[in-house]
């Protein structure tokens, strides 16, 4: 066994404190892995896609753009490979995320903001980003990630998330995740319908940039980094979702809150967001269920919790 084990086969914890109905939300406690968040996932099997398909060797540098959460994952993944590591950011995201990337040995190049501000990275942005890291990629003779396109993404989870939870909630009624990316959502939701058509999956959104649910974006500018920029993500899969739940930045802060005082679960707000639309979900419906979601990254990553 080595550190890479550490990544998956997460707990998934039965919040007792927040449903306050006969219904029971489970949460899936991601921040737990070395990288810190859902991300490490993700990063593992692009690293070890890239090998099986000799898209990338040994020693050469690995280059993306990321909030942070996708650079820590492949920062930890590349340096058990043998890998350098570039993470192309955007300055608004948190000051923490930066020195987690540093600790972890990666290069970090920050970009400017296009639209957005400190602790509020818009989809502008995270475009900016992008192209400069496709040139240093392109430069420095590397290998772009692409995280936003690359299939690796949905397979991780639909091999190891999915798998998981049905595992540890056989009779699991309802899957809530928030859409950065996008592989998270479709990769589980597409594997727990190829088991149970019956299961629900509903998406959340940041209330102000829900694209998705509405076709447009009112203020790409809200809390919950790394997810919402206000793009349809080319993994986006709107089949899978039976509903969207939007959130608003007040929804998401009172939510991340309980989720640390009452449950002892210090996440970060991507976390609350998906707690916050569980709930809305459980309590707009009659039949008591049971909700599966996901606990994304650590608190420790934000500047104001």
């Amino acid at each position: 066994m080595n550190s890479l084990d550490l990544i998956g086969n997460t707990p998934l914890l039965q919040l007792d404190k927040i449903p306050g109905s006969s219904g029971k939300i489970f949460a899936k406690a991601e921040y737990l892995q070395p990288g810190g968040s859902v991300k490490d996932r993700t990063a593992l099997q692009v690293i070890r896609d890239a090998y099986e398909s000799e898209k990338l060797r040994n020693g050469q540098v690995v280059v993306e753009m990321t909030s942070g959460n996708m650079g820590a994952g492949l920062a930890f993944v590349c340096a058990r490979f043998g890998n350098p590591f570039v993470a192309v950011m955007p300055q608004g995201n948190s000051p923490e995320r930066l020195r987690i990337l540093k600790a972890l040995g990666a290069e970090v190049i920050l970009t400017e903001q296009v639209d957005g501000t400190p602790g509020m990275v818009t989809g502008k942005d995270i475009q900016f980003a992008t192209d400069v890291a496709k040139e240093i990629a392109e430069k420095r003779n590397g290998f772009y990630v692409d995280q936003f396109n690359n299939p690796s993404g949905i397979k991780a989870h639909f091999t190891t998330t999915g798998p998981e939870i049905l595992k540890n909630l056989p009779d699991i009624d309802v899957f809530v995740a928030i859409i950065g990316s996008g592989g998270t959502f479709t990769g589980t939701s597409k594997f727990l319908k190829s088991k149970n058509s019956g299961i629900k999956c509903i998406a959340v959104e940041p209330a102000n940039a829900a694209i998705l649910k509405t076709g447009k974006v009112e203020d790409a500018k809200h809390i919950i980094q790394g997810t919402g920029y206000g793009i349809v993500p080319p993994h986006w899969k709107k089949e899978l979702a039976d509903d969207i739940i939007t959130v608003t930045d007040g929804e998401v802060r009172a939510m991340t809150k309980r989720l640390s005082l009452e449950e002892g679960l210090y996440v970060g707000y991507s976390s609350g967001a998906n707690v916050a639309a569980a709930l809305k979900y459980l309590q707009s419906q009659e039949a008591a269920l049971n909700i599966a979601t996901i606990l994304c990254d650590s608190g420790y990553k934000y500047s104001d919790l």
